[in-house]
This record gives structure tokens, sequence and C-alpha cells, in this order.
């Protein structure tokens, strides 16, 4: 049973930056891609960034190239988003994600889901 728990969200001023991270345990499998979503309040859940985990791929959605960054440790088992030049529409849930193949380039069918971290970006 794979479990993803995220941590560091919060709030920060616009221009700011956060790190989410994201332990990851029970993963067994040999491929596996670690992905970030997140829900802004009246909005559906929308892909943020996706890394294979095997080769280090990434991919990020254009609303978010050039400021955050999606990165891992395998030794930790752990998912880190560095998001830099934070904006108020940043405002959202974080959600990890995950799913057993190195589909890193498909921003859908994700089997495993952290709870989320709240991100609050104020002007």
């Amino acid at each position: 049973q794979v479990q993803l728990v995220e941590s560091g969200g919060g709030l920060v001023q616009a221009g700011g930056s956060l790190r989410l991270s994201c332990a990851v345990s029970g993963r067994t499998f040999p491929r596996y891609t670690a992905g970030w979503f997140r829900q802004a309040p009246g909005k559906e859940r929308e892909f943020v960034a996706a890394i294979n985990w095997n080769v280090g791929n990434t991919r990020y959605a254009d609303s978010v190239k050039g400021r955050f960054t999606i990165s891992k440790d395998n030794a930790k088992n752990t998912v880190y988003l560095q998001m830099n030049a934070l904006k108020p529409e940043d405002t959202a849930v974080y959600f990890c994600a995950g799913k057993p193949n190195s589909d890193f380039y498909v921003p859908t069918d994700y089997t495993y889901w952290g709870q989320g971290t709240q991100v609050t970006v104020s002007s």
C-alpha cells in the first residue's frame, strides 16, 4: 500500500518561495511517476508537475514553468516541489500523487494521492 504524506505548505507573500515535500512509502514496483497537482477553491484539480522516478525526466504545466521545480531524493523516498516567484493565483491545496509506471508526460491516471497541503499566496 503506497502512502504519500505532504508537508511544507503555508502562507507566503507574492514573490516569495515555498518548498513542498512528499514522503513516499510502500512503493515496491520498479517504475514510478510522482506528480504534483493543485486545486483552488471553486476550480477543478489541475496538473502542476511530474517526474519519472527512474530517469528523472520532468514535465510542467505552462502556468508554473520557469518558477516551479520538481525533484526527488531516492534515498529519502521523497519528492519535492520548489515554488519560486509565487503569485496569488498559485493559492490552492497542493496534492502529491503517484502512479506505478513511467508515463510522466501523461498528466492523468494517477493511482495514489496524498491528503493535500494548503498554499496561500497573499498579494
